[in-house]
């Protein structure tokens, strides 16, 4: 039996796909107010029968915070793909992030302690990594830097990665896969689902670019690791490095919207010292804080090279999975009109 955490979000549910095709036994965790319904009916982006994948889910109501409730969880389980977590860059949402991302891995670890649970493969964030190599680029070397300014969704979740390789160094067979920016159909109004909306309602984007990569991408290369025993190390999963305003212009041209224009820097520090002003009384303003400016205002490139070296992996073409996902969104939204 395999437990797949986190499986109602847009990576989650896919892994419990993949390792269904895998032909696996996949228990998968939910909260009580769950909407399972939304993730059956994304199925149908992934698969041409996904009312019998949905179906052969065991799905089970977890709390993280009570190690009783994990622990029967984890019953039979012998592997564990922990996905669960909570993104956010509003400063409102830090308590919840560190409480989920770092207390609910430490919680589940200790779970897993003295259980049938033989591998774990955690999904972290290429938001963790600081430190270039001399190419300049990022890699799995890059360790993260304590003294560089961090969101709270990346120092949770770089704390959430110590708690991995505690139980690494205690004996467990772990390893982290660091995707991206994750590309996916369903949620379209939550977590990177909001790409397609954000580009939809809004003709600015940001100087900055990111790292893309299709929910498929990170599902396989996930399994396939678990399959392979490769245990104890990290994996990016990474396709292109891409600019928001590369992104933008394609997602809004099959929209039949304009390009979005670049807000600079200066803008956005003129931002910054809006919510330092008046963010009290604007609640919006208080997404303008100095450390997502500059993550929306850098550009640095990501190496995959390992991952494609280890695996003889091929990734999706970003520019495929944009328009794979952007016309699943316009169809949903066409059906739901």
């Amino acid at each position: 039996m395999i437990f797949v955490t986190g499986a109602t979000g847009l990576l989650g549910r896919v892994v419990a796909l993949e390792l269904l095709k895998h032909g696996k036994s996949v228990r998968a965790s939910k909260r009580p107010a769950s909407d399972l319904e939304e993730v059956k009916n994304s199925y149908k982006f992934y698969t041409e029968t996904p009312e019998a994948y949905f179906n052969a889910i065991e799905w089970v109501d977890v709390d993280f915070d009570d190690v009783l409730s994990l622990q029967e969880a984890l019953q039979g389980v012998e592997e564990i793909y922990h996905c669960a977590a909570k993104v956010g860059f509003d400063p409102k949402d830090d308590k919840e992030m560190y409480h989920t991302n770092t207390e609910g891995t430490k919680n589940l670890l200790y779970a897993a302690e003295n259980s049938a649970v033989k591998k774990f493969l955690h999904i972290s964030t290429v938001a963790v990594l600081d430190l270039f190599n001399e190419k300049g680029e990022l890699d799995e070397s890059s360790d993260f830097n304590p003294k560089e300014e961090h969101s709270a969704y990346a120092i949770s979740k770089h704390l959430a990665e110590m708690e991995v390789w505690r139980a690494s160094a205690e004996g467990l067979h772990v390893a982290i896969v660091n995707p991206g920016m994750i590309l996916a159909s369903g949620r379209w109004g939550q977590s990177s689902g909001e790409i397609f909306q954000i580009f939809e309602n809004n003709g600015f984007t940001f100087s900055g670019g990111s790292a893309y990569v299709d929910v498929r991408d990170v599902a396989r290369i996930s399994v396939e690791l678990m399959e392979k025993n490769i245990s104890g190390e990290r994996f990016i999963a990474v396709s292109q490095n891409k600019r928001y305003l590369e992104i933008g212009t394609q997602i809004r041209k099959k929209l039949g919207l304009k390009a979005p224009k670049v807000l600079s820097r200066t803008q956005l520090n003129l931002g910054r010292l809006a919510n330092i002003l008046f963010g009290w009384l604007i609640p919006k303003l208080r997404m303008i804080t100095k450390s997502n400016i500059e993550s929306v205002s850098s550009f640095n490139t990501i190496s995959n090279q390992k991952v494609k070296e280890r695996l003889d992996y091929q990734f999706i073409p970003i520019e495929e999975s944009i328009e794979y996902h952007l016309t699943n969104y316009i169809n949903d939204k066409k059906l739901k009109k």
